[in-house]
């Protein structure tokens, strides 16, 4: 067994890497799973948005009026109805920009 390593073996291994590191980097899929992380959380935040406002003008309501827990639920459900017509819409605006993405290229 040789102290030293086969110089043709090390360069050819070099190579090889040197080849699976530049096919690793033509993929971008990094930035892509961001951007899906980020439009998710977008339309998380939007239902949550809509429930908490919609809790809250209830809530409010009630407390003014004394109409306990009816208003609360009302402006709920109302604010959960919101908060997915947002998402909805989110998720069109999206859909368009990916078939405008997948024409221009």
């Amino acid at each position: 067994m040789p102290d030293q390593p086969d110089p043709d073996r090390l360069k050819a291994l070099e190579e090889r890497l040197a080849r699976a590191k530049s096919a690793q980097d033509d993929k971008p899929h990094t930035e892509e799973h961001y951007s899906q992380a980020q439009h998710a959380w977008r339309m998380v935040i939007e239902l949550v948005a809509g429930l908490g406002i919609g809790f809250g003008i209830g809530y409010g309501l009630d407390t003014l009026l004394g109409t306990r827990p009816w208003l609360m639920v009302i402006f709920t459900l109302l604010g959960f109805i919101a908060g997915v017509k947002t998402m909805i819409r989110s998720a069109q605006e999206m859909q368009r920009q990916a078939e405008a993405k997948d024409e221009g290229e």
